[in-house]
């Protein structure tokens, strides 16, 4: 892997982090965690579906994770990858990566 392409990555990275951090609790215990834990593992589609989906307003967010009202269509998955990501008791915050 060339430099450039690693410091692309890099920057990707701490972008996705930042934008992951929405200022609400719930949010940011849900999207960082998923982000650290498993996107790299992910599919192009499915992060390209995680990056679309941290684009969107905060409100939706929540009330997508949250199970409040069904995800639109193009983020069920990644909703859904998101919520099952956050009930498996392996996803302790505190414990080391």
């Amino acid at each position: 892997m060339s430099e450039a392409t690693i410091t692309d990555a890099a920057a990707l990275r701490k972008r996705l982090y930042w934008h992951s951090r929405r200022g609400m609790w719930e949010l940011d215990l849900l999207l960082i965690p998923f982000l650290e834990h498993c996107y790299d593992g992910l599919g192009a589609e499915d992060q390209a579906a995680y990056r679309a989906l941290i684009e969107g307003e905060d409100q939706d967010l929540f009330a997508w994770l949250m199970q409040r009202e069904p995800a639109a269509p193009p983020f069920r998955r990644i909703v859904a990858l998101i919520q099952a990501h956050a009930e498996n008791a392996d996803n302790d915050p505190r414990r080391p990566i």
